[in-house]
């Protein structure tokens, strides 16, 4: 989201510090260090936050946190929140933790009993209006709670879409421009529609598109009340009650519930009159004042070893210097010292930032896993990455594959691609009505109206009301909570039991597209419609590329609706859009992997590979004979094999009986012998080794492989098979 420019000369940062540490916990998990201490929430937290302070240089930072004990709206309404499943140990332990961490930065920490983040946010963002008005106020959130809070572009919200990088920042237009209204029309918007995450209720039926148009019409809710107060009962010729998408029967419930809008509303209401001991002139630089000391020492204490050398980096950037990682003839950056680089021995062709990429991606190379360049040295006797690279024959994958890439994806992302906005506009209409329409199918065979995209109140509707897989034998898993899952996964074992069960599929698939791409990629587009995807080349273990901002490498292509939105894409003028793909190639990999004399006999001969495979498994004369459900079971096993596919799976892919698919299985094993000795081969070297290679011996570790746990030593071997083919074709 576009964001304006402040004249306050100063920034404050606010850190909703519980709401930030949670989000960080569910993204970075099970990491501890030696000890077993949990640390994932540290590191996601901290990097979030170095990342902020680069990005928007805050003179000052204020650290927010929840306690444990109710708070009023507890005390006025005894349900609220009180579906949230609670905190675990780990997570618990690491809040703790935290405020160590901000201690050593020299951020102050603000709670108060019976109040939450939110509202010491609230008040420090109401007092440094008048007290303090120099301040411009970046609060960072991971939910959208605080966006009531957004004044112009004095006090702007960053907050979290999922996960920890992907990020969006909300000014006042860019809070209008999402939800139709203002800032300060969001408890009135939370009022009407409710929220199933604090256990508001707001007033049933009313959705988000009903509360929008309310909102827009009246201003708020005491607005719309006093309306309907004023002409009493319900006419469809009402101009406003028409423009406000009220019905006859909404126009009931908002009799029925006025009471609950009102009180929703209260809730959903930021307090700005916590009782926090905050004196503004005692704030100070947190650059000025961080103790490196301290910091070092905890990350030390929690192994948090790629955030070594980062806090250098941060204060330097805050002071106005530029930072670059000194460079030298063996590592391209050195271990986190920083000043002016030192060009002796490294590559001059490439830039400072380039540099610090080459770096990373030899660390890549060499394992995936985050280190820093002094822990490599002392895990491989001082021996710098080149040698390392050279010693395990990754040199030339290094030079000729990864290195020359460095160049040619920033100039893609520096290129971008045009985008048809008017036809995604359209798009975004079009499919909106679409979803709308199977939302109320769904209603329909459900017999009531709720939020699909609740997995609470589904799962009601699903287990409780419908009661689908009773009688059935379906085994459905359960949520850490103890609730049946409805999971995609899940549903997907009952899609023949009911009809509604492939109708939710269909609008959780239309519903993520339009939340990912349709309703997205035109707020990421620059002055010329053109988007500009950051390619990666260290985000996949297999050495895959991974993409973002948008992810356009994960549009669907087998659906109508992936079609549509590739379809935004257009060359500009005199130009032409390609589409290039290698024809079968994880198969013809597999095939030079193994040197399985039919496979490539397939192959040389130009064969479809399915109906070539067929020909031989059947043991028929010609591929004439080879029928369409003979080349559909081929195909199956042809692309299971490769992902370490069993007998079960199968089975179920092919929808036959285990004892025919184990009988499959053992055909195609004796007809593509070589195959079949390949892929034993490689959990043995997996096992013995602990990693796997591809053709260009870029290796993939596998910790699990001598795991005492059958189904978990199954999973390491699966990924085993599959990672030399999907590496090789990376």
């Amino acid at each position: 989201m576009a964001q304006g420019i402040s004249l306050k000369p100063k920034t404050l940062l606010l850190l909703d510090a519980h709401a930030i540490i949670h989000r960080a916990y569910h993204a970075v998990p099970n990491l501890t260090n030696s000890k077993g201490v949990p640390t994932g929430a540290l590191f996601g937290i901290i990097n979030m936050l170095f990342g902020i302070l680069e990005r928007f240089r805050p003179e000052s930072v204020i650290a927010c946190y929840d306690l444990p004990q109710p708070t009023f709206r507890h005390q006025v309404y005894d349900k609220y929140k009180a579906n949230r499943q609670k905190g675990d140990d780990a997570l618990r332990v690491q809040l703790e933790s935290s405020r160590e961490i901000f201690k050593a930065l020299c951020i102050p920490m603000f709670d108060s009993i019976g109040f939450e983040a939110d509202d010491i946010l609230g008040t420090i963002v109401h007092r440094s209006k008048t007290e303090y008005p120099d301040y411009r106020i970046i609060i960072a959130s991971g939910d959208m709670d605080t966006m009531q809070l957004v004044s112009g572009d004095d006090v702007i919200v960053y907050t979290l879409r999922k996960g920890l990088t992907d990020t969006v920042t909300y000014n006042e237009d860019a809070v209008n421009a999402k939800y139709g209204f203002g800032p300060k029309q969001l408890i009135d918007f939370k009022g009407l529609r409710g929220d199933t995450s604090d256990n508001i209720i707001g007033i049933p039926g009313v959705g988000e598109k009903t509360a929008t148009l309310m909102i827009q019409e009246f201003g708020n809710i005491e607005n719309m009340y006093a309306y309907v107060d004023e002409v009493k009962e319900f006419s469809k010729k009402d101009e406003r009650l028409k423009k406000a998408g009220i019905t006859e029967r909404f126009f009931k419930l908002l009799l029925e519930h006025r009471d609950d809008a009102i009180f929703s509303k209260e809730l959903a209401t930021i307090r700005l009159d916590a009782p926090i001991d905050l004196k503004f002139e005692n704030i100070k630089h947190w650059y000025e004042c961080v103790d490196k000391d301290a910091f070092e020492k905890l990350i030390q204490e929690y192994e948090l070893r790629s955030i070594r050398g980062k806090l250098e980096r941060v204060i330097d950037i805050q002071m106005g210097k530029k930072p670059v990682k000194v460079v030298d003839d063996t590592w391209g950056v050195d271990t986190g010292k920083t000043g002016q680089p030192t060009l002796e021995g490294a590559d001059t062709s490439l830039s400072a930032e380039d540099r610090i990429k080459v770096w990373l991606l030899k660390s890549y190379l060499n394992d995936p896993k985050p280190y820093d360049a002094e822990d490599i040295q002392k895990e491989n006797g001082g021996k710098s990455l080149d040698d390392i690279l050279q010693k395990d024959n990754m040199a030339e994958l290094y030079e000729k594959v990864e290195k020359p890439l460095i160049t040619i994806l920033q100039k893609m992302t520096d290129t971008g691609i045009e985008v048809d906005l008017p036809y995604l506009k359209d798009l975004s209409k079009k499919y909106h009505a679409y979803v709308d329409n199977v939302q109320k199918e769904i209603w329909e065979m459900a017999g009531e109206e709720f939020n699909v995209s609740s997995p609470k109140q589904l799962g009601v509707v699903l287990y409780d009301k419908m009661k689908i897989t009773e009688g059935s034998g379906i085994r459905i898993k359960s949520t850490a909570g103890g609730a049946k899952s409805t999971k995609e996964s899940e549903l997907e074992k009952m899609a023949d039991a009911h009809p509604i069960i492939k109708k939710i599929l269909e609008y959780r698939e239309y519903t993520k597209l339009l939340n990912t791409y349709i309703d997205v990629i035109p707020t990421l587009v620059d002055a010329e419609s053109r988007v500009h995807p950051v390619y990666i080349q260290t985000g996949a273990v297999t050495g895959r590329l991974s993409c973002e901002n948008p992810n356009i490498q994960n549009i669907p292509i087998r659906t109508e609706i992936g079609r549509a939105i590739r379809n935004a894409f257009v060359a500009r003028k005199g130009f032409t859009l390609a589409s290039l793909d290698y024809s079968q190639i994880e198969l013809r990999i597999a095939a030079i992997l193994s040197g399985d004399k039919e496979l490539i006999d397939i192959f040389r001969k130009g064969e479809d590979i399915h109906a070539g495979v067929a020909q031989r498994m059947y043991k028929l004369e010609s591929l004439k004979e080879v029928t369409p459900d003979m080349r559909r079971s081929a195909k199956a096993i042809n692309f299971g094999i490769l992902y370490g596919m069993g007998v079960q799976a199968l089975g179920r892919g092919l929808g036959v009986k285990q004892a025919e698919a184990q009988e499959f299985y053992l055909a195609y094993y004796s007809t593509f012998a070589g195959l079949s000795e390949y892929l034993k081969n490689c959990k043995i070297e997996a096992e013995r080794n602990g990693f796997t290679s591809t053709l260009f011996y870029r290796r993939r570790y596998f910790q699990d492989i001598r795991s005492n746990i059958p189904f978990i030593k199954a999973a390491a071997e699966r990924m085993a098979i599959n990672a030399p083919i999907q590496g090789t074709d990376a």
